[in-house]
């Protein structure tokens, strides 16, 4: 069976199965890092830490995204990857020795996190993009759909390795495990292929501002892109507390045991495996692609309707399910045309704004559910929030010429901002004797 996968992979592209390793291990060292550096501020400071930390990482990430990525299309994607993880993996390796030492510090946590979000801020954009630089564009779809599905493996098994270390052996030994994850990462991402990319002036603060607004320029003057943008943040204001904080909500106040908050976890993580797979295929081939982008979102958001409105432990499972089945399906059909129709040298720049929005949302979402939480039951403001994004996700008809651009093929649709919209892309004309790698 393995060779089998092993040969699938090997005949998308050479260089995917290394890509597909670096995707878990990342993942794997990410998703026990989000858990046990909380874990550890709840324990040492309690609540009160914890959300001082949590807004000033909320705030740095706000802007770490749009005014670092711009740097990213300067040079190749491999090195700033692995430049990323090696940060992260000195930072896991520093908070070890914290805790081997029993020394918490709440601000020299703060700067150790916004150390994080910073090389998170070069991993994101690139990681996302890289893949349209190593598959050839017809077997894109596919190595996105095994790049989502490994990345669903190592947040479904990252929460069961960082609970079991951190039982076995406590938090430094967590820590210590963190770190050595992501040097294996790191090296395993050297693996990949080395891209060059021409440098188009001297560096500078006013060629770096120039980068930062061409990418923006280009996302505002497209409508489609403007559009898309403007109904993903709309939607993430109330789907991301509904997939966060909310979860762990709702199992409280079914009276459930922590083993339920993480089968439900576990949850969303096997319905993205299940969506990735095969099920967004089946969707594409039945209904095509406009139809499942749309119908996937406001399906998500029925879904997670429904997960509010369960009693029952293993309604809330099944429902979860359907969460992540509907939202590999919805993300696998936008993210290979999206991809695609960038050119390719503004992708993380028009991508990193993406995340920037998402990020915006991502406060203004938790902050509208708590207010809402001192007012309505969980029940009440979970399903509420489920069905906001049903119906916001709705919106996506809305945008022009959606349904034209997704009733492309991948031929078609490659470039196809920069050929309906040349002015958005300018740019200015490039020495191709000076390279960076």
């Amino acid at each position: 069976m393995f060779r089998g996968i092993h040969s699938r992979i090997n005949a998308i592209a050479p260089s995917l199965a290394s890509l597909l390793l670096s995707d878990l291990l990342t993942i794997l060292a990410d998703m026990v890092g989000y858990i046990t550096l909380p874990w550890w501020i709840v324990h040492q400071g309690g609540a009160h830490d914890l959300a001082i930390y949590s807004v000033s990482i909320a705030i740095t990430t706000i802007f770490a995204m749009p005014l670092l990525s711009p740097l990213g299309d300067r040079y190749a994607k491999r090195p700033q990857i692995v430049w990323g993880v090696c940060a992260l993996m000195v930072v896991a390796f520093t908070l070890a020795t914290l805790a081997s030492l029993s020394d918490y510090r709440l601000m020299l946590i703060i700067c150790i996190g916004v150390v994080t979000v910073m090389a998170k801020a070069f991993i994101d954009p690139a990681s996302s993009t890289i893949s349209a630089e190593l598959v050839p564009a017809n077997r894109l779809a596919e190595a996105l759909r095994l790049r989502k599905s490994t990345q669903a493996l190592g947040r479904a098994l990252g929460p069961a390795l960082a609970g079991a270390t951190l039982a076995l052996g406590g938090i430094a030994a967590t820590f210590w495990m963190n770190g050595v994850l992501l040097g294996v990462a790191a090296y395993v991402t050297l693996q990949l292929p080395s891209q060059s990319r021409h440098r188009e002036h001297q560096r500078g603060l006013t060629r770096w501002w120039e980068d930062l607004r061409a990418g923006l320029h280009a996302k505002w003057i497209v409508p489609l892109e403007r559009g898309w943008t403007l109904v993903n943040f709309l939607v993430w204001i109330f789907q991301g507390p509904a997939v966060g904080m909310l979860i762990p909500l709702k199992v409280q106040s079914l009276g459930l045991s922590g083993l339920w908050l993480g089968g439900c976890e576990a949850a969303l993580s096997i319905g993205l495996l299940l969506g990735s797979f095969r099920g967004s295929d089946a969707l594409v081939s039945r209904f095509g692609r406009f139809n499942v982008r749309v119908g996937a979102a406001m399906c998500e958001g029925l879904a997670l309707a429904a997960s509010g409105w369960a009693h029952s432990p293993i309604v809330l499972v099944l429902a979860l399910t359907c969460v992540g089945f509907a939202n590999a399906s919805m993300g696998l059909v936008g993210a290979t045309h999206r991809s695609l129709a960038i050119p390719q040298n503004f992708r993380v720049r028009i991508l990193a704004a993406s995340m920037m929005t998402t990020q915006i949302a991502g406060i203004v979402g938790p902050m509208i559910a708590g207010a809402a939480l001192t007012h309505w039951a969980v029940s009440k403001v979970y399903t509420g929030f489920g069905l906001a994004t049903c119906l916001l996700a709705f919106g996506f008809v809305l945008i022009p010429r959606s349904r034209e651009f997704f009733a492309l093929n991948h031929d078609e649709v490659k470039d196809w901002f920069r050929h309906e919209h040349p002015d958005a892309f300018k740019a200015p004309t490039v020495p191709e004797s000076r390279q960076i790698t």
